[in-house]
């Protein structure tokens, strides 16, 4: 296995997907490429880029794509709340997933200061 495989953080936004995947199941046929693709293209680049930030060789580079990854969770808790207001999914789910969304960003925003402050290796 390799190195972010071990993140909490990578395994958290990993739960993130398939519960966003689930939900945007329920989404109505003709938000599939609105709201349905932008949420599932939002979720997918958080391990995605957390993964390819691991993988940079430089300390800069890498956290540069941690901040990104930090931009697509606040762009999906968007996404969330607009599915919400216009009323495609249950306040419940939105709440359930917005509660692990801001986990993971908690675990996030610790990473970058553990990464940034040198104390990864």
């Amino acid at each position: 296995m390799t190195y972010y495989e071990n993140l909490i953080v990578w395994k958290k936004s990993m739960e993130l997907v398939g519960e966003v995947y689930r939900v945007t199941k329920l989404y109505p046929r003709e938000e599939l490429y609105a709201l349905t693709a932008q949420s599932r293209q939002a979720v997918v680049s958080i391990p995605a880029n957390i993964a390819e930030g691991c993988g940079r060789n430089y300390k800069k580079d890498s956290i540069q794509f941690f901040h990104v990854v930090r931009g697509s969770m606040y762009e999906l808790e968007t996404l969330l709340k607009i599915a919400l207001l216009i009323e495609i999914i249950p306040k419940e789910e939105v709440q359930k997933i917005i509660l692990l969304l801001h986990e993971c960003l908690k675990i996030l925003n610790g990473f970058i200061t553990y990464f940034e402050q040198g104390l990864l290796k």
